[in-house]
């Protein structure tokens, strides 16, 4: 069993997954940690860390990851058709779902890619007593110029393609039990000025976040790697 020193010093690894962006821990976050028995490990400006006590980390060597959930943001769907005069601009709830969709896609392939590099680590399909079962969800989804269906023609010009928040649940994948929890905010590049944004540039600029999310995961679980063959 892993010290309490050796905790603090494999938590930043394998749980402080996005420096040097800023984690944006919310208060339902809070609340969800607390009712699970999660103990703050680290709290400060940028964000916060929450883990069991006493959570041996060297003893996980496989990561099952499951398929991202996607959520936009409240009122997002309303925002969006409050200015649009046409029937054929407004976003339907097929375009709503097939954003999802996509999104969803695009984060478990890019991730499974970006994982499979480290030979470290081992992707399973299945529960297993050295698995760490990891659930992505991606929430206030605003997608500022979202791609719509529709049979007329018309440009958006934005200053920014969006933002997405990634919440990462970790579990033992073998008992059930949330062993650790972070969140990160990310917005796509801030341009300063406008640019036609395009069902291309919106996908462009997600994938450049899911992969700074992805490689981010996978050097700190490189990290917890080293770690773990040195004990």
């Amino acid at each position: 069993m892993a010290t309490n020193h050796a905790l603090l010093r494999l938590l930043p690894t394998a749980v402080l997954l996005f420096a040097p962006a800023a984690m944006a821990a919310t208060a339902d976050a809070d609340n969800a940690s607390g009712s699970e028995g999660l103990q703050r490990v680290e709290k400060d400006a940028r964000g916060a860390i929450y883990a069991q006590p006493d959570v041996d980390w060297s003893s996980y060597d496989s990561i099952l990851l499951e398929d991202a959930t996607v959520a936009f943001r409240k009122n997002w769907l309303r925002d969006q058709n409050r200015s649009r005069r046409s029937l054929t601009e407004r976003v339907g709830t097929d375009d709503v779902e097939r954003i999802k969709t996509g999104l969803s896609k695009l984060f478990n392939e890019v991730f499974v890619d970006e994982l499979s590099r480290n030979g470290a680590w081992s992707l399973v399909e299945e529960a297993g007593p050295n698995v760490l079962r990891i659930r992505p969800q991606i929430v206030d989804l605003d997608v500022r110029a979202p791609d719509v269906r529709g049979t007329s023609y018309s440009r958006s010009y934005t200053d920014s393609s969006g933002e997405m928040t990634l919440k990462l649940e970790l579990y033992d994948s073998e008992t059930g039990d949330l062993i650790a929890a972070a969140s990160d905010r990310r917005e796509s590049p801030y341009r300063g000025y406008m640019q036609w944004t395009t069902s291309v540039s919106n996908a462009g600029d997600a994938r450049q976040i899911v992969q700074q999310w992805a490689r981010a995961l996978n050097e700190r679980l490189t990290e917890a790697t080293r770690d773990r063959s040195q004990q």
